[in-house]
């Protein structure tokens, strides 16, 4: 009999999503751990969330201490053998500080802190997080961030975009990308990229607070159960899921 996808949820001091990640469980049905920055291994996690939050107090800046916490030898190892990753709002800050996601996360262009129901075009579909969505649909996320404006290099930027790694962009409801619908200044709108082997997922808005109608969204849900039909079709989590 398979069991449910053992999920773990990274947390550092001053993170509070784990919370959030570990209330949906149950809707998506997964077995979430929560794993303390100071641990030097994940388990047998199928899965890695790193969640959103101030890690650290944001001190320096977004994700440049934890970057160094024990526990991210195993997240890049893990990811660097095929591993699901995803890293929301302060997660994917972190992702880029560790190196496993390129670009970086700056302060707001308006230096304002947003918090809002945000539009979304998905531009790729595929992975374990995103396959249950469809290229060129528009979703709802909500956002929470202040240095969520991703910045990377003239040639990283192109590098992005020719290996079809941008996954998410801002986007008005029509699903149109203007300058309008871009909440931080993105560069080229970006709200959410993937690696090359596309098993890490880095986004700045936040699934796990759209999972449930009655809050304003279940695309989020939508997300996060991708993960069960990826891993179904990965032989070596099969195995370990008997």
């Amino acid at each position: 009999m398979s069991r449910a996808p053992r999920v773990a949820v990274l947390v550092f001091p001053g993170t509070w999503s784990d919370r959030d990640f570990a209330d949906v469980a149950g809707l998506v049905g997964w077995d979430t751990r929560l794993v303390w920055h100071t641990k030097v291994d994940l388990g047998d996690a199928d899965a890695v969330v790193l969640p959103g939050g101030f890690a650290h107090g944001d001190h320096l800046r977004t994700g440049a201490i934890a970057r160094f916490s024990p526990v991210m030898a195993a997240v890049e190892a893990f990811a660097a053998a095929g591993g699901a990753v995803l890293g929301s709002c302060n997660g994917f800050q972190i992702l880029t500080e560790a190196g496993i996601l390129p670009g970086v996360l700056l302060r707001n262009d308006h230096l304002q802190f947003r918090c809002d129901w945000q539009p979304l075009r998905v531009e790729q579909a595929a992975g374990p997080w995103l396959g249950e969505l469809n290229a060129g649909e528009t979703i709802r996320l909500p956002i929470s961030h202040g240095e969520g404006r991703y910045y990377a290099e003239a040639p990283v930027l192109e590098e992005l975009e020719a290996t079809r790694r941008v996954v998410l962009r801002y986007a008005d409801a029509d699903g149109s990308v203007t300058p309008d619908a871009n909440p931080n200044g993105s560069l080229r709108s970006i709200a959410g990229i993937v690696n090359e082997r596309g098993n890490v997922l880095g986004l700045m808005p936040h699934p796990e607070r759209a999972t449930e109608a009655e809050v304003g969204g279940t695309d989020g849900l939508r997300i996060l159960r991708g993960l069960d039909a990826w891993l179904a079709l990965q032989p070596a989590a099969a195995e370990r899921r008997l």
